[in-house]
């Protein structure tokens, strides 16, 4: 039986599914045929809720011993957009110029395929680890990420599955294999602020509230000042306004309400908790201004929405983990890494509270755009680091 050693042909046949949140598209099936023919126990849950849409995983596991690694990773992807600016299809893995076109190229179907290849490639170097390897995959991670990741792990646990380390293979690094590893996540937390007014006739405006006024200053009060300056592993806490919304089609008529929507991502000087007692705070000191109200004796009317499951910021400590993923990249591309927490968030936050975790794959040059793809090379040279890790972490 041959082994699913060659990172390019495995990334092929899952770019060939176009497993666009939330659909497989075949994508898990593709991924369980290479791990059948290492030997892995393979399931495949559905986890389901009320307003999302069902969503189907994969749990695999080699070896039934000890130590335990996990790889986790997700082979939905985002829309490829207009497919007609495509230099190639976005799902036919095309090779052109050194490199596979393809939507999830590096994002992250390409680290699937990586380190399935680096497993095969161990198997057939020296036979089964002296311990298990789990893949933990799933096809939510662009979604809602409600019937994904959180849930596989949780079912994975009360079937009695434990793990010392965990490897995300989402892309790291800026601009070549070696740039990054990435440590920890900043928190993320978003809200939605809405300003109450009173509707009336501009050339009347002492019988309204002209809620866009106090909008104004509430925004003010969340982008100024800054609210940290960073720590010695993270970037400064920062908020962005991501939309204002007034809703108003008429120029003489004040509007009756304004939203704007923001989302911070928080270093570790905050918890979720505090962040929102901070920006609470900063909020009722802006309203009470009358700065931008004339006339009015009153504090600007308001309520704050916040978004639903708020990402903590997390930091992995665990020495000997980063330190053999760092000697392993350093090994094959003499590049010593970054340890980095920059970025957005990843499903590592999920699994960061169930073991220490790091996250190391391709260049994320080209991920979520047209043209997604990645150098044939980089494929080559990122499976030489699963594999060298493999070896370190087993050996």
């Amino acid at each position: 039986m041959t082994l699913p050693t060659d990172p390019a042909a495995n990334l092929a046949a899952l770019i060939r599914c176009p497993s666009v949140t939330p659909a497989d598209a075949g994508a898990l099936g593709v991924l369980s045929a290479m791990l059948e023919r290492l030997g892995a126990k393979i399931e495949r849950p559905v986890f389901k809720e009320d307003g999302t849409p069902d969503i189907e995983n994969l749990y695999a596991r080699v070896g039934a011993e000890g130590p335990h690694l996990m790889f986790a990773g997700h082979t939905d992807v985002v829309p490829p957009g207009d497919e007609a600016a495509w230099t190639h299809p976005p799902y036919a893995a095309e090779i052109a110029n050194g490199h596979m076109f393809g939507r999830g190229a590096v994002d992250m179907k390409g680290g699937i395929a990586c380190f399935v290849a680096a497993l095969a490639r161990y198997h057939e170097r020296h036979g089964a680890p002296a311990g298990s390897v789990s893949f933990l995959v799933t096809g939510d991670e662009e979604g809602p990420a409600v019937n994904g990741t959180v849930k596989l792990l949780e079912w994975a646990r009360e079937r009695g599955e434990a793990w010392d380390a965990a490897l995300v293979g989402e892309p790291t690094n800026p601009d070549a294999l070696g740039d990054m590893i990435k440590i920890g996540r900043r928190g993320s937390l978003s809200g939605t602020l809405i300003v109450h007014g009173r509707q009336g006739h501009v050339a009347y405006p002492h019988l309204a509230d002209n809620p866009v006024r106090g909008l104004l200053m509430l925004v003010e009060a969340l982008l100024e000042p800054a609210f940290d300056e960073g720590t010695a592993d993270f970037q400064p806490t920062n908020l962005e306004v991501t939309s204002i919304d007034i809703g108003n089609p008429s120029v003489n008529v004040i509007p009756g309400r304004a939203v704007a929507s923001f989302n911070v991502r928080f270093n570790d000087r905050w918890t979720p908790e505090s962040l929102q007692a901070e920006i609470h705070n900063r909020l009722d000191r802006a309203a009470a201004s009358l700065r931008l109200r004339p006339g009015r004796d009153t504090p600007v009317a308001f309520d704050i929405e916040w978004r639903d499951r708020p990402s903590p910021v997390f930091l992995t400590r665990d020495d000997r983990l980063v330190e053999t993923l760092a000697a392993s990249v350093a090994a094959v591309t003499g590049r010593r890494p970054q340890r980095s927490t920059s970025g957005g968030t990843s499903d590592a936050r999920f699994i960061k509270d169930y073991c220490p975790v790091v996250e190391f794959g391709l260049v994320g040059q080209t991920m979520h755009m047209v043209d997604e793809r990645v150098a044939l090379s980089d494929l080559e040279t990122l499976t030489r680091i699963y594999l060298r890790f493999l070896e370190d972490w087993f050996g």
